[in-house]
């Protein structure tokens, strides 16, 4: 187990955004599912929900659309767009992916996946990848009753791989992510996907890195 510097000895990483290029993905399936009900497109308001699990989301749809606002039907136009996007391109994988997670695994860190996407996606993904085998534990959004921002996900990686919050790296791209990871305790490095951060996060960040490479990379310098 990795011990020395300032003691860290785990690194628990965002899935959508972080491992895999989805995020965009996500957004043109909301925009394709309002289109399809006739509504006005969401994609603005999904930087709201980035890194939420479905039940958050849920909610600040109805809160949005009202409460009549058709669910099922918006899921099922969602998924009928991203299940035709990833069997045409594959699930597509963000820079380095492997290499920061070989490099990493490597060097003796335990390594979580802290994800608010659901369990069935969430293993997909990374069987798709190849990738499953790097993880010690896998918690997914399904798997906490609080979603991003809460801590909650982040305290059960912890949990799960049997380490303290504060001994551990999160790795993040989304404002939800990074409060979640900050608020348990965890030196957050993010690596931006389509939301950039702002002057408030940015204070919360350990560092922020322009790929998974450059993350890993400064999570054993930090030794």
């Amino acid at each position: 187990m990795v011990s020395g510097g300032i003691g860290l000895k785990a690194v628990v990483f965002d899935m959508d955004g972080v491992l895999f290029d989805t995020e965009s993905v996500g957004f043109a399936a909301w925009d394709y599912a309002c289109k399809k009900l006739g509504i006005a497109p969401a994609s603005g308001l999904a930087y709201k929900t980035l890194g939420m699990n479905a039940a958050a989301v849920d909610g600040i749809l109805k809160e949005y659309y009202g409460e009549n606002f058709e669910l099922e039907a918006f899921h099922r136009l969602c998924r009928e767009y991203t299940y035709t996007y990833f069997a045409e391109n594959g699930v597509p994988q963000k820079p380095y992916v492997h290499d920061a997670l070989n490099a990493l695994k490597n060097s003796g860190f335990q390594i979580a996946l802290a994800s608010s996407t659901g369990k069935t996606g969430v293993l997909r993904n990374l069987e798709s990848a190849g990738i499953t085998g790097y993880f010690e534990a896998v918690i997914s959004g399904d798997m906490t009753e609080r979603s991003k921002p809460a801590p909650d996900i982040y305290l059960k990686a912890a949990e799960a791989l049997g380490v303290p919050a504060r001994s551990c790296f999160a790795v993040e791209d989304s404002r939800n992510g990074i409060l979640s990871a900050h608020g348990a305790g965890m030196k957050v490095i993010m690596v931006p996907d389509l939301w950039q951060g702002d002057k408030e996060t940015d204070g919360l960040l350990f560092a922020k890195c322009e790929n998974l490479k450059a993350a890993a990379d400064m999570i054993m310098k930090a030794l």
